[in-house]
């Protein structure tokens, strides 16, 4: 009677019990090459995680502020005017048609403190701005304290302080009767506004109205910056005519900008720099792929009688160069779920200490593991060849 020996066989769960035992038995070599590839993983994702939850935070800011605000202001030109916008611009402005909302600012000499001790030789106060009633619903602002200036106020020496110049002047509240040295007068304090993103010079600035700069600071009333809200539809063709409604004689002297570019320009220069961290993730990926390689290479060398006594068993070739291209892939998933979860963490700590919600993208979570199983298998290929090609009888004599 024939008998014949059936041909060896590796099924998954035996190769994985093999990887699982080669890895055991070198944990910390293991550990350490498989620390490249989890910190690799994690830079990537922690970098496009940190990118997207400031790009949503930006385009919140952006859907809450609108970028339907222009900003007039003088500018140099090459024209023979004064370099001051006219004082009658503000009504000139209000008569396009898609304008919405139009308020005016405008600078004084005055300074503000907290006290009027000494006044001679003092440096370091709050600068002093006349504004219109209607700014803060121009701007979209809220206040922290207190109630903007209105028409009922505008004639009494009250004034309004932005969040820095509060903070600065130890002003806390808006309403409990605070008043500060302002020119040469008391002021009241009546509010205390939030910060304003698309307009940071008016946060460290104090209001009052341009009646009470007129009585109390002797005031000119010439506006110096001029904002506009219109329909977002014609935005740029407003823009374009807004320097000859203003200053019809040196249209040349008046400077238009749109403050929502400025966010816009900062997102695409924290993008370049998005980019340049993700370079730096991609070495550090390509470090630990070539420190399992080095890890695998090695194994092979100490782990020569067991690949012979394995060949010597029954163990195919092809057997052989499983295990290790198995330990290789093991161990570099490990690390890119191990770099998934610390580039989560890192993502969703530093969004909360900003205040933005967290945002990790699917690509990245998905890519992250990808490319650690490919960095594993490309790592693995030579040293399971190598592996592979150990002649038994020539492993046996190292036993």
């Amino acid at each position: 009677m024939n008998s014949s020996l059936e041909p060896s066989r590796l099924t998954p769960a035996d190769m994985m019990r093999a990887s699982l035992i080669g890895l055991r038995t070198r944990r910390l070599r293991s550990l350490l090459s498989g620390l490249g590839i989890v910190i690799g993983i994690a830079a990537m994702v922690g970098v496009l995680g940190i990118s997207e939850s400031s790009k949503s935070d930006l385009l919140a800011q952006l859907d809450q502020l609108g970028t339907n605000m222009l900003r007039i202001e003088a500018g140099s030109g090459i024209g023979i005017g004064s370099g001051e916008l006219p004082e009658e611009s503000t009504s000139m402005v209000s008569r396009i048609g898609p304008v919405e909302q139009v308020a005016s600012v405008s600078d004084t000499s005055a300074s503000v403190y907290r006290n009027d001790l000494v006044p001679e030789g003092r440096t370091g106060g709050i600068t002093v701005k006349a504004v219109d009633a209607g700014l803060l619903v121009t701007l979209q602002g809220q206040m922290q304290s207190g109630a903007f200036l209105d028409d009922a106020a505008s004639e009494y020496p009250v004034a309004v302080l932005g969040s820095v110049a509060a903070e600065r002047l130890g002003v806390t509240s808006g309403s409990d009767g605070t008043i500060v040295w302002l020119g040469d007068e008391w002021f009241a304090i009546v509010g205390i506004m939030e910060t304003l993103d698309l307009s940071p010079d008016l946060d460290r600035a104090a209001l009052v109205s341009y009646a009470a700069a007129d009585t109390f600071l002797d005031h000119d009333g010439i506006p110096s910056t001029i904002y506009v809200r219109t329909d977002p539809d014609n935005i740029d063709a407003v823009r374009s005519v807004l320097p000859a409604t203003v200053n019809p004689e040196n249209p040349d002297e008046v400077e238009v900008t749109r403050p929502s570019d400025a966010l816009e320009a900062r997102e695409a220069a924290d993008q370049a720099f998005t980019n340049l961290l993700l370079g730096l993730g991609g070495v550090a990926l390509l470090v630990g792929g070539v420190g399992i390689a080095n890890v695998m290479v090695i194994s092979v060398l100490e782990r020569r009688g067991e690949i012979g006594l394995r060949r010597a068993l029954g163990a195919t070739r092809r057997h052989i160069s499983i295990q290790f291209l198995g330990e290789s892939l093991l161990l570099a998933t490990v690390g890119g779920v191990g770099g998934v979860a610390l580039g989560a963490a890192v993502t969703a700590a530093y969004a909360w200490s900003r205040g933005w919600g967290v945002l990790i993208p699917t690509v990245a979570i998905i890519g992250g593991i990808v490319a650690a199983i490919a960095i594993g298998v490309i790592a693995g290929l030579y040293p399971a060849m190598r592996a592979a090609r150990v002649s038994p009888t020539e492993a046996l004599r190292t036993l």
